[in-house]
C-alpha cells in the first residue's frame, strides 16, 4: 500500500500514517470522507486506529509524514489549493461534514472549486451525495 524506498521498514506509526495517506490522495475531486469512515478502511487492514489517529495524520502529513507520499504525484494537477499540496486534506470531514475548523475557509473554498456538494449554508459538505468509498473506483 506504501511507496516506501525498497529495504526501508516502516515503523508501526508510519505503516498506519501511509495507509492513511494513501486512502485520502485517492479521494477523487469533488467528492469527500470522514476521519471514522478512513479509520473504518485503514482499520479493516492494520487492525488499529480511529478518527482522531486519522486527524493527527493529516495533521501531520505537511512535515512530519511528508516522506510516506510519493513524489511522482497522481493527484489532480487541477487541485486547488496550491503550494505542492499532494494530499488533499480539505476532502476529510467530520461526520457531520465540517471541515477542520482551522482550516475551515480554506477547506470549503477548495470544495467549492472542486464542485462537492455542499449543505444549504455551505458550511458543511453534503455527505448523503459527496461521499466516496474506495470501492467506487
Amino acid at each position: 500500500m506504501t511507496d516506501s524506498p525498497p529495504g526501508t521498514q516502516l515503523t508501526d506509526v508510519e505503516e498506519y500514517a501511509a495507509a492513511v495517506l494513501d486512502v485520502v490522495r485517492r479521494i477523487p475531486s469533488g467528492r469527500a470522507m470522514t476521519y471514522g469512515l478512513i479509520a473504518e478502511i485503514v482499520g479493516e487492514e492494520l487492525g488499529r486506529g480511529g478518527p482522531r489517529q486519522v486527524g493527527s495524520v493529516l495533521a501531520g502529513s505537511g512535515g512530519r509524514y511528508a516522506h510516506l507520499v510519493p513524489d511522482d504525484d497522481d493527484q489532480d494537477d487541477d487541485a486547488p489549493v496550491a503550494d505542492g499540496d499532494r494530499v488533499p486534506w480539505w476532502r476529510v470531514v467530520n461526520a457531520a461534514g465540517s471541515p477542520p475548523q482551522h482550516h475551515l475557509t480554506e477547506a470549503l473554498d477548495a470544495l467549492r472549486a472542486e464542485g462537492c456538494p455542499l449543505s444549504r449554508d455551505g458550511r458543511r459538505v453534503n455527505l448523503r451525495r459527496a461521499v466516496w468509498f474506495p470501492e467506487d473506483d
